[in-house]
């Protein structure tokens, strides 16, 4: 795909992705911006129509954007998708490498998001005055039904389900996302870093999300993961675990084999055999690690360009977000959680991004996760259970979900 580029060099010069994304905030114009793992340019695009649609993932069918799908969303069938009217590239210190658009320069757009106004820097705060502690009754209610996912695994109803909670921070005043997501990129380099701002929503959401769904490269290379378990990146006396020396057990073992042996299935299932797995092996994200398998399939050597589309279809949501069997565990989950899920735990990232080589999609699970709206702000964990979890150690996991989060809002 190729984009005409109008921005002036004059334009480039002055603008940042900071003062980018608030003059796309102030204007109501719908804006993404992400890192790709062990990468260190960011990318921006805003979507100048003013409203969020939907769309059936299709990766041979749409444009350039980015995508944003809710945890339930069969098919991929109902899946929010920004235009990228506007593309940009930028170093770390959020200075401009690359600037596109397909707008034409009389376009209202231009005037709102490169006038040189001080007021768009906004202020860089990030300060928490309240984080909603716990409650035991809450603590009680999220065991409880933990229990009673165990008793209807262990009568067979399914073989594992993950369950979510959230918990609620307030801000002294509305916090400057890009200085947000820059602590989110220096303190987890080998997560996918994003925020999107859905002004028909009044929402923003970001976070550092360590698990990949699906990836189609400009060589045409399928990836997707299988991420599960999880144990605290540092022993009891705050001294870092080496990866080599995590100590797994067999409910983690077991949890993690659930969503390959899931994946393998899907490639069973559409006679994909040319495939390879590499894992599993131990992973850091932030102050957590995990167990990770990681498989790939050449699409042009199997001469099957739809590969990244029909995995996207069978996958979403994958046994590490909701269980096993799916449909079982997502009823489950939607009859007992207390909240709505919305956005967490389903999938996003960018589509059909021009590179040199040619367009590349990275798709990741929304995981790691905050949802803004206005100075509120609502973190969200989740734990896998099978037969053999304990509702106490499942809590602890889920706070440690959320510290992911807290520990960079409140240094």
């Amino acid at each position: 795909m190729q984009f005409s580029t109008h921005l002036s060099s004059t334009v480039q010069t002055q603008q940042t992705s900071h003062s980018i994304w608030q003059g796309a905030v102030q204007a109501g114009y719908p804006a993404a911006l992400w890192r790709l793992p062990n990468r260190t340019d960011r990318e921006l695009i805003i979507d100048a129509s003013g409203n969020v649609a939907t769309v059936a993932m299709d990766f041979e069918e749409l444009p350039m954007g980015f995508a944003v799908s809710p945890f339930v969303n069969p098919d991929a069938e109902s899946t929010f998708f920004l235009k990228a009217d506007f593309y940009w590239r930028f170093d770390e210190n959020g200075t401009i490498l690359a600037a596109q658009n397909k707008l034409p320069t009389d376009h209202p757009a231009f005037e709102s998001l490169f006038r040189t106004d001080s007021k768009t820097a906004g202020k860089e705060t990030i300060s928490v005055v309240k984080v909603d502690k716990s409650t035991q009754n809450q603590q009680l209610d999220f065991e409880e039904t933990v229990s009673r996912a165990i008793r209807q695994m262990e009568r067979g109803t399914f073989r594992k389900v993950v369950l979510s909670r959230t918990k609620a921070i307030r801000f002294e005043e509305q916090p400057d996302i890009p200085t947000l997501f820059n602590r989110l990129c220096q303190a987890y380099p080998n997560a996918f870093v994003s925020a999107v701002y859905l002004p028909d929503r009044n929402q923003v959401w970001i976070g550092a999300t360590p698990e990949r769904l699906v990836s189609v490269d400009a060589d045409g290379i399928f990836r997707t993961v299988a991420l599960a378990g999880t144990q605290s990146a540092f022993d009891s006396e705050g001294r870092q675990k080496r990866p080599a020396d995590a100590p797994w057990t067999q409910k983690e073992i077991e949890e993690q084999a659930l969503v390959s042996r899931y994946i393998i299935g899907c490639f069973k299932k559409i006679r994909v055999r040319e495939y390879i797995e590499e894992g599993p092996r131990t992973v850091v994200a932030g102050n957590l690690m995990h167990l990770r398998s990681d498989y790939s399939v050449d699409t042009q050597a199997v001469n099957f360009p739809q590969l990244g589309t029909v995995m996207l279809r069978l996958l979403h949501p994958t046994s590490a977000v909701c269980g096993m069997p799916r449909e079982t565990a997502q009823d489950f989950i939607l009859q007992h959680e207390a909240h709505a899920r919305e956005f967490y735990s389903g999938f996003l990232g960018p589509v059909n991004i021009a590179r040199q080589e040619g367009p590349e999609t990275d798709l990741f699970v929304n995981l790691r996760c905050m949802k803004l709206e206005g100075q509120e702000g609502t973190l969200y964990a989740g734990a896998g259970l099978t037969e053999d979890s304990s509702p106490a150690k499942e809590w602890r996991e889920t706070e440690l979900k959320c510290d992911t989060m807290l520990s960079v809002l409140t240094k």
